[in-house]
């Protein structure tokens, strides 16, 4: 397929379009697979739960789901993807620990473009591991959507790629595996429509997207573990504000970050030097632009106090107000 949305295109707005949409793909998916097993990166996120349940549509259980745990999940994540694939959707799921693996070869790495092509790189090797295990399997699925593609490439003469995704610009050059890419052409709110039409739990298609290299793109510059544990219970602490206060279902994605810089502060009537946890929350219907959700001030103050009492290493609590453009939804 080729990568370049056509312009004829019609957008995936209702059910009749999604379901032309998924017999397009179920065939398509048949028609490259053949009788071959297929391994899925499931993070759990819509777009490859969608994928997932294309796929399954299409080719059963050939397909083998592989949830990677890099280290750099939210808190709780790892735990709830088993619950809800392996328990509740009876997935054919391998889980991996690779917390060590993918920590090692972070350490002292600042740059976030080299950070985003070791993890990518090392997703492929992790499934490369588990692709020997398995008997015919030579297809890799990935979540890939359309923003990915455009914020990859360079799309005009004289414009820079604005970063390279995980699952596109982080590929390395020998990938063992053909790519099975059933939604590429899709912006995010299209992917929710077909999730829903494919009879996904409403909760699950509307999850808030998290970003394949995880926190590791959060916790910014070279990460340590102190710091990405802060960032864990930080993040925590958001979600869990934002879910007591009912913004879960009116902010599209919201988020923790801590930079690799350190203020000075008070603990106990004593100089205490910590990290800023920077909150982030915006909406957007495709991802390609974003608003800054106003947060009441009494939800902020008391997130704030909550993680500075509660989080070791923060002093501070900041809320960036950056739209995209100029920022981008993530910082790294």
């Amino acid at each position: 397929m080729n990568n370049v949305r056509p312009e004829s295109m019609e957008r995936i707005t209702n059910f009749d379009l999604a379901n032309k949409f998924i017999d397009e793909q179920v065939k398509a998916i048949r028609n490259q697979v053949g009788d071959n097993k297929v391994l899925l990166a499931l993070s759990g996120g819509v777009d490859s739960s969608v994928v997932a349940a294309l796929l399954i549509k299409a080719i059963g259980k050939q397909l083998v789901c592989v949830h990677v745990n890099h280290g750099l999940m939210r808190k709780g994540e790892s735990e709830s993807v088993i619950e809800v694939f392996r328990n509740g959707l009876d997935a054919n799921l391998i889980y991996v620990d690779a917390t060590e693996r993918f920590l090692g070869k972070l350490e002292n790495v600042s740059d976030p473009e080299k950070k985003r092509k070791i993890i990518g790189a090392e997703f492929i090797n992790v499934f490369a591991d588990e692709a020997r295990k398995l008997e015919g399997v030579k297809f890799l699925a990935q979540g890939t959507i359309y923003p990915d593609i455009l914020e990859s490439i360079k799309q005009a003469e004289g414009k820079q790629a604005v970063k390279s995704h995980h699952n596109v610009g982080g590929l390395p050059e020998d990938l063992e595996f053909e790519l099975v890419e059933p939604l590429m052409l899709l912006y995010k709110d299209e992917v929710r429509v077909v999730g829903e039409a494919l009879g996904l739990p409403h909760a699950m298609v509307y999850r808030q997207p998290f970003p394949g290299p995880g926190l590791g793109v959060r916790c910014l510059g070279a990460i340590t573990r102190d710091r990405l544990n802060a960032l864990r219970e930080a993040d925590a602490i958001l979600r869990e504000e934002f879910d007591l206060n009912g913004l879960v279902g009116k902010v599209w994605q919201y988020f923790v970050v801590v930079p690799d810089m350190k203020s000075v502060g008070v603990k106990d009537e004593s100089r205490y030097e910590g990290w800023s946890a920077i909150i982030r929350a915006v909406n957007t219907k495709d991802a390609m632009t974003a608003t800054i959700e106003e947060i009441p001030y009494a939800i902020l103050h008391k997130i704030t106090n909550r993680i500075v009492t509660e989080v070791e290493g923060i002093n501070r609590v900041l809320y960036d107000l950056t739209p995209k453009p100029t920022g981008t939804i993530e910082w790294e």
